[in-house]
């Protein structure tokens, strides 16, 4: 059965948001949350009841809480955000719209749904495994993070050959933050650290070319980049950020990438979206079975 679930912060003045959804939710969460950054709210306080089956289950739940609300936050707006798709919810939703005219309820898929429906001219129809789908979906995203964060900094290597994604490079090139974004649009992504004292995984060999990403930056970047990591240990790890060092690094790296024929992408000065961009680009051309899943 499903049950209210709490987030964000209460404060004064801005109403907590009922998110109501027939699926996990996650859409009118992220709504609500556009919307109220636009009041300075970066946290909003949120109620979601996700997953919900049962019209009549759902409206008895609504009422209790606007009862409740009512009598514990007197003198402040009941808002409701839903993405509900199955006509009886919908249904249900609109007659406790109607019982409460003081309740602000907001449909986040009528209107989307309709400009779409008129755009392709056809009328949209709700399937169950539509929320099969979104689970699916769902755990997709789940397996692929729990890949990334397992098979993080060349831990596991013997599954290389089959991950989605791998991900080669010096030290502080990015990789980690890389693997965890690309994960989190359902890509099972691991990464390998390049060190010209250490021996590469024999794994590492048996990647597919069109699944392996270099990640190159420039010298004084990345010398920039380990001095901050370093902070007042700089002196007893000087090495590190020692720029003949750092140049030895890079070019060894760059030596190997060449010799596994590994896509070499760029990451000076640029933020982790914008090289996971690139690297999709190459990656969709390559796999076009791929389905991406926004993060």
């Amino acid at each position: 059965m499903a049950t209210w679930m709490h987030r964000g912060t209460v404060r004064p003045g801005m109403p907590t948001i009922h998110v109501v959804s027939d699926g996990l939710g996650t859409t009118a969460e992220a709504v609500a949350r556009a919307a109220a950054s636009c009041f300075a709210d970066d946290d909003p306080s949120l109620e979601t009841l996700a997953e919900v089956r049962d019209a009549s289950t759902m409206r008895s739940d609504l009422e209790e809480h606007f009862a409740y609300h009512q009598e514990a936050h007197r003198g402040m707006a009941f808002v409701v955000f839903h993405t509900l798709v199955d006509d009886s919810l919908k249904a249900a939703m609109g007659e406790f719209a109607k019982a409460h005219p003081d309740a602000f309820v907001e449909d986040l898929m009528e209107g989307p749904v309709a400009t779409l429906g008129e755009a392709c001219g056809s009328k949209p129809s709700f399937s169950p495994n539509r929320i099969h789908l979104v689970n699916d979906q769902y755990f997709r995203r789940i397996e692929a993070i729990e890949f990334a964060i397992s098979h993080d900094d060349g831990r596991n290597p013997q599954d290389l050959p089959n991950a989605d994604m791998v991900i080669i490079g010096v030290s502080r090139a990015s990789k980690t933050p890389l693997s965890i974004y690309l994960s989190q649009m359902g890509i099972r992504v691991a990464n390998v650290p390049l060190d010209p004292a250490t021996e590469p995984p024999k794994e590492l060999f048996e990647v597919d070319q069109s699944r392996l990403f270099g990640l190159m930056i420039n010298a004084e970047t990345l010398g920039g980049i380990r001095k901050r990591r370093l902070g007042q240990a700089l002196n007893l790890a000087s090495s590190y950020a020692d720029p003949e060092h750092i140049y030895q690094d890079l070019e060894s790296a760059r030596a190997l990438m060449r010799k596994l024929g590994a896509i070499v992408v760029h990451t000076d000065n640029r933020a982790v979206e914008e090289t996971a961009a690139e690297i999709l680009r190459y990656y969709g051309i390559a796999h076009p079975q791929y389905r991406r899943m926004d993060p």
